[in-house]
């Protein structure tokens, strides 16, 4: 059997940390910042944890090796 790859968008997108969470950036901070409250972008800022479901669906499908 041959070896599986990983995603190589998803290795960009999603941090796996030491305790099997994904870690991903938050959205809605790519352009248009002007329409945006001040506090969405300053929540937005940095990486959050994704809720579980998705992270599974993520482990799953696109981080084989995590």
């Amino acid at each position: 059997m041959p070896k599986l790859k990983t995603k190589s968008g998803a290795k960009k997108r999603f941090k796996v940390t030491a305790t099997g969470k994904v870690r991903v950036q938050a959205q809605g901070k790519r352009h248009g910042m002007r329409k945006r409250p001040q506090k969405m972008i300053r929540n937005a800022r940095g990486m959050m944890v994704m809720s579980e479901p998705d992270a599974r669906i993520v482990r799953k499908n696109f981080l084989r090796n995590a």
